[in-house]
């Protein structure tokens, strides 16, 4: 059974056991700080809903207005006009069926994100054994398969992060770096859950969101009020 490190304790005695204001939580974050590099802030949601009923589900994306501190690198899939629209948008990677090919010959997944214009579907659609369980298939409800390149890829440069709850009923981000800005995160962390806020599903009875916390890579969680966010 592992055992937490003097730091985290003495962390975890600076942490009261109640609910936090989300400036005053950023600032206790940045003060509890003991790592020596620069770890990544996370924000974690559970949420009052069944996600093995399909009208229970909760996910969506939301740009973070900070980013998130990690530029990730973009794959297009798409033909003709669109291929030199998705370069001059910033697009890492892109092509047609022959990065499809490259990825099945080669089990090639150096990017973070693929979007893929509909009708190169049919193609890409031939990946899912190898991109569904890494959590790399483009979906029209993500906003990774559209016609819109330019903005989907430029969305994605910006910080656009995507959010779905797991099996358990928690949805958990990353929303920047312990280096930003005390506004920043919490700029970041209020956009964030309030995206997921309005993601309710319209079939759920009862209450929905059930706690919020943020932590830093090496830190205990500090629990935040939810009524905050709710206006």
């Amino acid at each position: 059974m592992s055992k937490h490190g003097k730091n985290y304790l003495n962390a975890t005695e600076k942490v009261e056991q109640r609910e936090y204001i989300l400036q005053e939580a950023v600032s206790l974050l940045k003060e509890i700080k003991a790592a020596k590099f620069d770890e990544s802030v996370d924000v974690s949601i559970r949420l009052g809903v069944d996600p093995k009923y399909p009208d229970q589900m909760v996910r969506g994306t939301v740009v973070l207005p900070h980013g998130t501190g990690k530029v990730k690198k973009v794959l297009v899939i798409t033909a003709g006009e669109k291929q030199k629209e998705a370069e001059e948008a910033g697009a890492d990677f892109c092509g047609g069926e022959d990065m499809v090919e490259k990825i099945q010959k080669e089990n090639w997944v150096d990017f973070d994100v693929l979007i893929a214009s509909p009708d190169m579907m049919r193609h890409v659609g031939k990946l899912g054994k190898l991109l569904g369980p890494k959590g790399l298939m483009p979906s029209p409800k993500s906003g990774t398969v559209t016609f819109n390149i330019k903005e989907a890829v430029a969305d994605i440069k910006k910080g656009r992060v995507e959010f779905k709850v797991d099996k358990t009923g928690i949805i958990h981000s990353n929303v920047g770096k312990m280096s930003f800005e005390n506004d920043k995160l919490a700029d970041n962390t209020r956009d964030f859950v309030k995206a997921v806020i309005k993601a309710k599903p319209t079939a759920l009875k009862g209450r929905y969101v059930l706690s919020v916390y943020l932590s830093s890579t090496m830190s205990p969680s500090i629990k935040l009020g939810i009524q905050q966010f709710e206006n």
